[in-house]
């Protein structure tokens, strides 16, 4: 129930990358039939997901991971264009990466804000507006949000960057293979992306950029992805990425249907037998992977712990900032109080999900709720 940080390689996309582990096993630079094997392999995967976001091929930038992608995204932009100004301006629901990158910036005179978002995580366009001058560089909305499966206005974000002269950045490692994504209708000039989350390899990732753009590469080298992220290929992670892409487009709209049945009776079945107990992020506009639920009155950390002993694995919140038991800031930003954002756990269901473990999931949670309740000082009487 965690395939959020980290769901299983697809075997269709496994027996597709084996071989360029072992037998295509030529560089993609090397001028010779293995390479150029490797690079005819790359160039595949490239289109693959270009469909996938409706861009063109030459527009897709293959890197080590959705963070590297997104430095590229914003810092790279940052630098080639510091003439235009020294602003960049992102939602307050940021990822923890996304937030750390541009906080990064401001060690070097750039400014940085957030615009504030509502009760369900979505962003105030009015404050979002208020906040990108003619001196803002880029604007960074994710297109869905990982932790409460919100999915934000990106098409009316970018408008009113593109109205100031900014530049539009959006991290979609959460919404990809989840949610219609066209970079074209959406007027979208960057776009994370992420393989794993689409049941890819890890360890890589690939950015977006709209052909009109001259980013700074971070990655300085040999020139390789048009001399925009050096290093070698990795040739069969590429590989894995391009037949994941191709396998969401396929599966898309009938997999989001079953996700979403399965995580409306995952939600109602836990709201609707166990008291005290709400869904964070908006009711029907999130991602159909997504479930968030607070429990209040106990920790998330502890129901994780007691859920991992009867073979179910869920989390509090971000993977990337699971090492800090800071409450989440996401859910602060919505406006919960820290001990509500503490009592908070996420659902994130993937392919290999069906409706025997969600009735298993609504079947242990009601008892372990209670025990940790009645261990807990703040929990009212009639609830222990």
């Amino acid at each position: 129930m965690d395939n959020g940080s980290g769901a299983p390689v697809d075997p269709r996309v496994l027996q597709e990358m084996l071989p360029y582990f072992t037998e295509h096993v030529g560089n993609p630079s090397s001028f010779h039939s293995e390479g150029f094997k490797a690079l005819k392999a790359i160039n595949r995967a490239r289109q693959q997901i270009a469909d996938l976001i409706n861009a063109e091929p030459a527009e897709i930038f293959f890197t080590a991971s959705a963070t590297e992608a997104t430095n590229l995204a914003i810092i790279g932009g940052a630098i080639r264009y510091k003439n235009k100004g020294n602003r960049v301006v992102s939602s307050a629901v940021e990822h923890i990466s996304t937030v750390n990158i541009c906080k990064e910036l401001t060690r070097t005179g750039w400014e940085y804000q957030q615009a504030p978002v509502d009760a369900d995580g979505v962003v105030l366009l009015d404050k979002l507006d208020e906040l990108v001058t003619d001196k803002t560089v880029i604007v960074t909305v994710m297109a869905a949000n990982g932790e409460i499966g919100t999915i934000q206005p990106i098409k009316d974000a970018a408008a009113i960057a593109h109205k100031k002269g900014a530049f539009f950045h959006t991290d979609a490692t959460a919404a990809l293979g989840k949610i219609p994504l066209d970079v074209k209708a959406m007027d979208i000039d960057m776009m994370t992306l992420s393989s794993n989350d689409i049941y890819g390899p890890k360890g890589v990732g690939a950015l977006y950029v709209k052909k009109i753009l001259r980013l700074r590469p971070v990655i300085i080298g040999g020139g390789q992805e048009q001399g925009l992220r050096s290093g070698t290929e990795n040739t069969p992670g590429i590989v894995g990425f391009g037949k994941a892409a191709e396998l969401a487009k396929q599966e898309l709209p009938t997999e989001a249907k079953r996700l979403t049945g399965l995580r409306d009776h995952l939600i109602k079945g836990i709201t609707s037998t166990i008291p005290e107990t709400y869904l964070n992020g908006h009711t029907t506009n999130r991602t159909p992977n997504n479930a968030n639920v607070r429990f209040s009155y106990i920790e998330g950390e502890a129901l994780i712990l007691s859920l991992d002993d009867v073979g179910l694995q869920v989390n509090t919140g971000s993977a990337c900032a699971a090492k800090t038991l800071e409450p989440s800031a996401c859910l602060l930003a919505t406006g919960l109080k820290p001990e509500d954002a503490h009592g908070s756990l996420v659902f994130t269901l993937g392919k290999a999900n069906n409706k025997e473990q969600i009735d298993y999931v609504i079947q242990q949670l009601p008892a372990i709720v209670k025990r940790l309740r009645s261990m807990s000082s703040i929990t009212p009487e009639e609830l222990k």
